[in-house]
């Protein structure tokens, strides 16, 4: 009697989901692009007006005295950047704020209770990022296209970048969100890190007019080839190989994802 008492509870403990909680998985995932399109008019419609409001400063600005750029007229040139920029702080704005906001609020243990292994939590956030930068790609970009006349010279790599940028920054996203214990501290990561990085990352210029060291500094940046990538997605033409970006890419997201699991995995600033 005693013995089965023991094996009974022994078998508490396990989980009887299988290897993937599937539906803890798609429920998170759900909640995720819910957040965002609950106020699609500041997730999807504001990345539109801000985009719009940088092409339109800078054609005003510059006007026809503006020369082309890599063999591009400016504004060809300036609209992979913007739609790239826009994608990374979306992607980075929507895991780093669910967190925060659900640590700040104290209901981050409604999302640490139910049965949900560190890589479910981690795929179940990624989904969102995923969602909601490829909304914002699909916006931005058709107006770019729409403004420019100018098409898309290679539409699957210009749907790698963006993935791996929605990965990447929904990764560092993660990584800020549980770090940071309020909002003072998520604005200064983002205003002193992320917008930096994408704005000094060749938006609005091409790294090879920069003298050194910054030409040199800039390819250690991985957002440079985000943007570089996307550029060559989107005109055919780009500072350095799309190749070399992608796989730099796919490393750095490799490493911060891990981090991120980890993290998860081990409650690091999360569980008290």
């Amino acid at each position: 009697m005693a013995r089965d008492t023991i094996m009974d509870n022994t078998a508490m403990g396990v989980r009887r989901f299988g290897r993937v909680n599937w539906l803890g998985l798609a429920t998170l995932a759900k909640r995720e692009v819910m957040r965002f399109m609950a106020v699609w008019q500041q997730t999807i419609f504001a990345p539109l007006m801000t985009a719009g409001l940088f092409v339109l400063v800078f054609a005003l600005a510059l006007g026809q005295g503006r020369g082309e750029v890599m063999g591009l007229p400016y504004l060809v040139f300036l609209g992979p950047g913007i739609l790239m920029m826009t994608v990374i702080q979306n992607a980075f704005a929507n895991t780093s704020s669910s967190i925060t906001a659900a640590k700040v609020q104290g209901n981050i243990v409604d999302t640490l209770m139910p049965p949900l292994s560190a890589g479910e939590l981690l795929t179940g956030y990624l989904v969102g990022s995923v969602a909601r930068a490829s909304l914002v790609a699909l916006v931005i970009g058709t107006g770019m296209v729409l403004v420019t006349g100018v098409g898309i010279a290679h539409p699957l790599w210009l749907v790698t970048f963006v993935l791996l940028a929605a990965l990447l920054l929904g990764g560092l996203g993660i990584l800020a969100g549980i770090l940071a214990q309020k909002f003072d501290q998520m604005a200064a990561i983002t205003n002193f890190i992320i917008t930096p990085l994408s704005f000094l990352s060749g938006t609005f210029y091409s790294v090879q007019n920069l003298p050194e060291p910054f030409r040199t500094l800039s390819h250690w940046n991985p957002i440079f080839y985000l943007i570089d990538g996307a550029r060559y997605g989107v005109t055919g033409v780009s500072d350095a190989p799309p190749v070399r970006g992608v796989l730099i890419c796919a490393a750095v997201v490799g490493l911060v994802l891990f981090v991120a699991w980890r993290w998860l995995k081990t409650g690091y600033r999360m569980k008290p």
